[in-house]
Order: C-alpha cells, then sequence, then structure tokens
C-alpha cells in the first residue's frame, strides 16, 4: 500500500440496536459517541439498525414490518394521486 493516501483505520465499537449486541473491529468511521469497551479501553461508537446479528438472511427469523404505517404516512405527506390495478 502506499504511504499517507488510506484513511487511518482505528478500533471502533459497532452496536447493533436491534440485536443489542455490540461488537470492537477496525473501522475508518468516526463518531462523536464513546464507549467504553470490555478491556476498559474507550472507544468511538457507532449505532447500526442492523448486522448480522440481527438480519433474517442470518438469523433465519422474519420480522414484522410496519408496511401499513408507512403507507398511510405516504399518502398523508403526498397524497393518493396514483390510480390502483385493475
Amino acid at each position: 500500500m502506499k504511504p499517507r493516501i488510506h484513511p487511518e483505520s482505528r478500533p471502533v465499537v459497532f452496536r447493533d440496536r436491534a440485536a443489542d449486541i455490540a461488537f470492537l473491529t477496525r473501522s475508518t468511521t468516526h463518531s462523536s459517541k464513546t464507549i467504553e469497551w470490555e478491556d476498559g479501553g474507550t472507544y468511538p461508537l457507532i449505532d447500526v439498525e442492523i448486522s448480522s446479528a440481527s438480519h433474517p438472511f442470518y438469523t433465519g427469523t422474519s420480522r414484522v414490518l410496519d408496511t401499513a404505517g408507512r403507507v398511510e404516512r405516504f399518502e398523508r405527506r403526498y397524497g393518493r394521486t396514483a390510480t390502483p390495478w385493475h
């Protein structure tokens, strides 16, 4: 690798909010939040909505999505302009 052209990689904690699991890995991403890890060190914290710990493909389970709420919110925001399929 050429020196000085790659971003700095450092230890970062990613926390899956859906599964309530955190893991320490290396990343180039930045965060203003920090967390004290099991080893006593303080690391940047990145909250993610989904990871392999909670994704249905990896867990073999399915989650119920609030599609009706999303559709209603979309219709309230933009109105119902499209005609339904026949």
